[in-house]
């Protein structure tokens, strides 16, 4: 497959590599700050990014950018009809408006909060857990995670995805708190806390803690190879899904739908 990588820093590279063993071929690199990208474009022009992908023969898309940059992306390159993966978080609340706007142009797009095959088992490892502790009131829940300090978005999408996940499975718990208490939780809050700190991967924990004792669950990145091969997987199954007829053009997928 003929893949277009927009964003071209230490997760592109990745991505590159783990492409290339699979036997797909990259034909073009798109970046702001990248010296070695193939094309380099000025931030925010989301128009220089599609003319580059369109020019380039791509056959997809895969973007891993920056939270301020992925809305302009996507609604620049959506509109060329190719399959696009998205990598970047930090736009949970856009979802809606560009699955929307995915449905008016025909465009194709799946994005997920972590493209690790283990993330993605633990998330369901999570709300069955969740599920079994949520009978045993002596038991509350909270979640953590750390990454690297270069990481833009707090909480990250994978921590987010967990919580949803311990609420699917504990209806006890109906609010996500971010931020610091300034006094006692209600017992329907679910603590989510993030630490931002060197050259973290990613580590995210859930804890079910009692009088007696705490249940840790864990989850901790190696390295961003995970990521990398995740997406180029869940690229080649979006092209593959969308041919057969699996899936329909023109919608906003999630990793659930394609594995």
């Amino acid at each position: 497959m003929k893949i277009a990588l927009v964003g071209y820093g230490k997760m592109g590279h990745m991505i590159e590599q783990c492409a290339l063993r699979d036997g797909h071929e990259v034909v073009v690199t798109i970046d702001t700050m990248a010296d070695d990208a193939k094309v380099k474009v000025a931030a925010g022009d989301g128009a220089a990014v599609a003319r580059a992908v369109k020019s380039s023969g791509a056959e997809g898309i895969i973007e891993f950018t920056h939270p301020s940059a992925v809305i302009e992306n996507i609604k620049a390159l959506l509109p060329l009809g190719l399959p696009l993966v998205v990598g970047t978080t930090g736009w949970n609340d856009k979802h809606e408006e560009i699955a929307k706007y995915a449905n008016e142009v025909g465009g194709t797009i799946m994005t997920a909060g972590n493209f690790s095959i283990g993330v993605n088992m633990f998330y369901k490892i999570v709300e069955e857990a969740a599920k079994i502790m949520s009978d045993y009131s002596e038991y509350d829940v909270a979640t953590w995670e750390a990454h690297h300090n270069q990481k833009a978005d707090s909480p990250s999408g994978t921590a987010l995805e967990i919580a949803r996940r311990v609420m699917l499975g504990n209806k006890n718990k109906t609010e996500m708190v971010f931020d610091a208490f300034h006094e006692r939780p209600k017992a329907n809050q679910l603590h989510v806390s993030s630490t931002r700190c060197g050259n973290i991967p990613g580590t995210h924990k859930v804890f079910f803690d009692g009088t007696a004792d705490t249940i840790e669950l864990t989850h901790t990145a190696r390295s961003r190879e995970g990521f990398a091969v995740g997406a180029v997987k869940s690229l080649a199954k979006l092209d593959s899904a969308l041919k057969s007829g699996k899936l329909a053009k023109g919608n906003l997928y999630g990793w659930d739908d394609l594995f």
